[in-house]
């Protein structure tokens, strides 16, 4: 009678175990079924995703390709489109290749109509002991105007400087009307030559008055009633300095101090103007102004201008002749309206 109990116990045990075990391994293929269709559900989301991208990016190369197709229209920066992007160093070694063909001394002669009022010799000019104008030479006759135009670098405002004796002068000669000047100083350049260099932007004095800036041009006048009288020209030629005259030429606009600028070169009343880029700085709308202005300053007051101009088209348009430098060298000399037309010059230094 003891032995049933034992018996029925372990029936029951048995029983629970089994029923344990099953739980189990239902409970472990519940969780391989959940693992299967979460990793189902991966895949499947990222091959939309694949799915969706291949549209985009085979888009974006097709893109590409249209943009870049030939070699064709490509977006640059500006707003508009260029035939042929270039880099700095392709625009220099192209350059460089079509100064093989730099103009005779004939030539630059012939465009000053064989009257030159400014003449530069096989000039080797720098600063320190670093050279860079190199045998350059230049011919400009009395009441026109030259543009430089080149790459950076190319030593356009050298040749401005050394007019001026801002450099050092290893050989070469710089002459007007015969006489050489390639050793005076910037004084004796204004003073005695009759040569004055307008600065690029911000040459004014701000918290001087108008008229205090236009007298500071004529500092080397004998006597200051002579830079008076020469202020008071200058005023009587423009109207917008004569109703600023008191006024401080710091409250002036862009294109009002760049007049101040120039008009403070003509005090000392210079036969030739050096220009070092007139546009820099301004507001397209005050462009024209100051353009107009030098061609005043040309076509009535008979005045011979050099000019450095960023803006090359511009500076073409307004010069009688254009020089393009390279390397400290004339790699091209025309007419400035014979230079927009040149294709070489178009494409690399006109944007296209």
């Amino acid at each position: 009678m003891a032995k049933a109990p034992k018996k029925t116990a372990a029936k029951k045990a048995k029983t629970t175990a089994k029923k344990v075990a099953s739980k189990s391994a239902e409970t472990e293929a519940a969780k391989k079924a959940v693992s299967k269709k979460a990793a189902a559900k991966k895949t499947t989301t990222a091959a939309k995703k694949a799915a969706a991208t291949k549209p985009a990016a085979q888009k974006k190369t097709k893109q590409v390709k249209s943009a870049t197709k030939g070699g064709k229209k490509v977006k640059g920066y500006g707003g508009g489109s260029v035939d042929v992007v270039m880099s700095v160093d392709q625009v220099a070694k192209e350059a460089a290749s079509i100064a093989a063909n730099a103009p005779t001394h004939k030539e630059l002669l012939k465009l000053a109509s064989n009257e030159p009022l400014l003449t530069i010799n096989n000039l080797r000019a720098g600063y320190g002991k670093m050279e860079i104008l190199h045998e350059f030479s230049l011919e400009v006759g009395r009441g026109q105007s030259l543009c430089l135009i080149g790459p950076n670098g190319a030593g356009k405002s050298t040749v401005l400087h050394s007019i001026f004796g801002f450099t050092n002068i290893f050989s070469g000669k710089i002459s007007i009307s015969g006489k050489d000047v390639t050793h005076l100083t910037p004084s004796q350049k204004l003073g005695e030559a009759g040569i004055a260099y307008i600065l690029q932007d911000k040459s004014v004095f701000p918290q001087m008055t108008v008229e205090e800036n236009l007298l500071m041009g004529g500092f080397l006048k004998n006597k200051p009633v002579e830079a008076k009288a020469a202020a008071d020209m200058v005023f009587e030629k423009y109207s917008r300095l004569a109703d600023r005259r008191d006024k401080p030429a710091g409250v002036l606009s862009g294109g009002e101090r760049r007049l101040l600028e120039i008009s403070r070169a003509l005090v000392m009343n210079p036969e030739v103007l050096l220009v070092d880029e007139p546009s820099i700085g301004l507001e397209p709308r005050f462009i024209d102004m100051v353009f107009e202005i030098l061609s005043d300053l040309q076509h009535k007051d008979g005045k011979t201008i050099i000019m450095v101009e960023q803006n090359a088209k511009k500076g073409l348009s307004f010069a009688d002749i254009g020089y393009v430098l390279v390397s400290g060298e004339t790699a091209i000399a025309d007419s400035g309206n014979d230079l927009l037309e040149n294709p070489d010059v178009g494409r690399l230094f006109l944007g296209g």
